[in-house]
C-alpha cells in the first residue's frame, strides 16, 4: 500500500507505475540481479581506431577544433546539460550543487561561470538545462532562478523517481516503516528532456549540440575545442575518456559483438581484464540534440543498495549505455594539469584532495 504522501510525490515526478510493476515481477521471478547485470555477448577491449585523443593545448590541430567549437556556440547551436540530481546525501543533507566547492563559488557556480565564459569567448549564447531529481528540485529552481543571465539562461527539469524494494520484490520499507522513493539513474537524461518540452524547444530555436556533464565534475568545462572535437567525428554521441589510474570503477569503452560502446565496470563478464582498457568513462558527453529524440530500451540493472541499515534494490539505467544505440566517438582527454577534465568530487574528502587540481586547470581557461 502506498500511502497518500508518497503517492503525490510520485505522480509530481513522473513515476511509471506499469514499468515498475514489470521490472518487480522479473525481480521476483529473479530475472533481474548481478548475473543478469552481465554482457553476454563477446566482449573485447577497444580497437586502437575507437579512441581519438583530443589535441594537445597550443597545437594547430586544437586551435582548429575550437575555430569550429567556438563557431558553433556563436550560432546558438550549443546548450549544456548538468546533471544535478541524486539524493542529497554525500554534503551532509545539503543538494551538491549549492555547496561551497572552490574560491568561495558553488559547484553550480562554477559551472555556470564557465558557461557564461564561454557564451562571451564566442559571442554568442549558451543555454543550461540543470536535470535534477525528487530530492534536490526544488532548491536547484532557486539556484537556477538566480543563476540565469541573459548569455546563459538557466531550467532546471527533473528526472524521473521510483521507489526501492527489497531483494524478494517486495516494497522496500526503512526501519520505520516508511516507503524509499530514489531517483533511477542518469539514464532518464531523454525521456527527462521529452517530458519536460525542453529538447524540443532548444531544438526549435536552433540548437543543435547538448554538452552535458556531472555538477560535481567542475574541470569538465565547455571547451570549444570538444565541440570542435564532436563535430569532427561526424557521430551523434561523442564521450569524454580519461586515462585510467588504479582504484578507478566504472565504464569504460569496449567492442560487443563488435559493437563499441560503454560498458559498465559491473557489465563486464567476471572473466575479462579490464585493466586491458587503459582509459575510463569520465560521464561528459556531447550529443546531437536529434538523435536524444529516439526511443531508447535501455537497460534496467538491479543494483543492492544498504538503505538504514537493511539491503535494497534500486533498479537504475545510465545514460553511457545510449553508446550502444548511437554511433559514438570515444574522445581522450587530460586527467591532470592546466587540460585537466575530469576532477570529480563525489563527497567532502574527495573535494579537499582536489582542490589544487581543480583550482590549476579553472585558473588556466579564465573561470576563475
Amino acid at each position: 500500500m502506498i500511502d497518500s504522501a508518497t503517492r503525490d510525490l510520485l505522480e509530481r515526478f513522473g513515476f511509471d507505475e506499469a514499468t515498475f510493476e514489470t521490472l518487480r515481477a522479473r525481480l521476483r521471478d529473479g530475472q533481474l540481479g548481478d548475473a543478469a547485470n552481465r554482457i553476454r555477448g563477446r566482449v573485447e577491449p577497444p580497437a586502437p581506431e575507437d579512441v581519438t585523443p583530443l589535441p594537445e593545448l597550443g597545437t594547430p590541430a586544437r586551435a582548429e577544433l575550437a575555430a569550429a567549437g567556438r563557431a558553433a556556440i556563436a550560432a546558438g547551436k550549443v546548450g549544456a546539460i548538468v546533471l544535478a540530481g541524486g539524493m542529497a546525501t554525500r554534503f551532509g543533507g545539503v543538494v551538491k550543487a549549492a555547496v561551497e566547492a572552490v574560491d568561495g563559488l558553488t559547484f553550480l557556480e562554477v559551472k555556470l561561470r564557465d558557461l557564461q565564459a564561454a557564451a562571451r569567448d564566442a559571442g554568442g549564447r549558451v543555454p543550461a538545462f540543470l536535470m535534477t531529481s525528487f530530492a534536490t528540485h526544488d532548491d536547484v529552481v532557486k539556484l537556477a532562478a538566480r543563476g540565469t543571465t541573459a548569455q546563459v539562461p538557466v531550467e532546471a527539469f527533473p528526472q524521473l523517481i521510483s521507489l526501492r524494494l527489497q531483494p524478494n520484490g517486495e516494497l522496500f520499507r526503512d526501519r520505520e516503516g516508511a516507503l524509499s522513493p530514489y531517483a533511477p539513474g542518469h539514464g532518464d537524461l531523454p525521456e527527462a528532456l521529452h517530458r519536460a518540452g525542453i529538447l524540443d524547444r532548444f531544438r526549435a530555436s536552433g540548437g543543435e549540440l547538448l554538452f552535458m556533464s556531472n555538477v560535481d565534475n567542475l574541470t569538465a568545462t565547455l571547451d570549444p575545442a570538444v565541440i570542435g572535437a564532436h563535430l569532427a567525428g561526424r557521430k551523434p554521441v561523442t564521450a569524454e575518456m580519461a586515462p585510467k589510474v588504479p582504484g578507478d570503477k566504472g565504464g569504460a569503452p569496449a567492442r560487443v559483438d563488435g559493437v563499441p560502446q560503454i560498458v559498465e565496470g559491473f557489465r563486464f563478464p567476471p572473466e575479462f581484464d579490464q585493466d586491458s582498457i587503459p582509459v575510463f568513462n569520465t560521464n561528459t558527453l556531447v550529443f546531437d540534440a536529434k538523435a536524444l529524440a529516439g526511443d531508447f530500451a535501455l537497460t534496467w540493472f538491479a543494483v543492492t543498495k544498504t538503505v538504514d541499515g537493511l539491503p535494497a534494490v534500486q533498479l537504475e539505467r545510465l545514460v553511457g549505455e545510449l553508446t550502444a544505440f548511437l554511433p559514438s566517438t570515444f574522445l581522450r582527454v587530460e586527467r591532470d594539469g592546466k587540460d585537466a577534465r575530469f576532477q570529480p568530487a563525489k563527497d567532502p574528502e574527495e573535494l579537499v584532495r582536489r582542490q589544487g587540481e581543480i583550482r590549476t586547470a579553472l585558473h588556466a581557461r579564465g573561470v576563475l
